[in-house]
């Protein structure tokens, strides 16, 4: 089974602003392609898991999301990082577009967009990491069965959207740290 490191996307990788809807609104946060190229180099996989309501809101379609993350690959590549794959959920209980309106097993909390990637690469979850930086990200790592990182950056852990009480396994200041936590813990 392989190892991999699953990210979210805003506020992890990317400047978080709200809610992302165009491509001028994307900054990459310092050090952040140095970090995925050290987990490249150490083997993992690197797969962005992010929900992205923009879609089920109407906002975004599903194929101006791809394009996004076409140009944040772009990026990433063109400073020596690869990401392996992106996986997002379009999918909202409370979206203004009917065909996205559902409680699904993909949205974070649930480990939907984990397992999916599990299968199609052949990862092992209990060998792997997530960083996130909101609370669901972690609830959603421990779900899957990862080690779960609490970076700073973004929300920081700060959003209070869970009924429930999650803590992660370890906090960073920012990827880059938590690249050297995962070094440091990998098995």
């Amino acid at each position: 089974m392989r190892r991999a490191v699953f990210l979210d996307r805003d506020g992890v990788i990317n400047r978080e602003v709200d809610v992302l809807r165009s491509v001028k609104q994307l900054r990459l946060l310092p050090r952040v392609a140095e970090a995925i190229q050290r987990l490249n180099e150490a083997g993992f996989l690197v797969v962005i898991v992010t929900n992205q309501p923009v879609v089920a809101r109407g906002w975004l379609t599903e194929k101006e999301v791809d394009g996004i993350h076409e140009i944040l690959l772009r990026r990433l590549q063109g400073k020596g990082a690869r990401v392996d794959a992106v996986y997002y959920c379009p999918h909202h209980p409370n979206a203004n577009l009917k065909r996205y309106r559902r409680k699904c097993s993909c949205r974070k909390p649930n480990p939907g967009l984990f397992i999916k990637a599990a299968k199609k690469f052949k990862i092992g979850l209990k060998k792997s990491f997530s960083v996130g930086d909101m609370m669901w990200d972690i609830l959603a790592g421990k779900r899957a069965g990862t080690t779960t990182i609490l970076v700073e950056t973004g929300y920081g852990g700060k959003d209070k959207k869970l009924a429930i009480e999650v803590s992660p396994d370890y906090t960073a200041k920012n990827l880059y740290e938590a690249v050297r936590i995962i070094k440091r813990y990998a098995k």
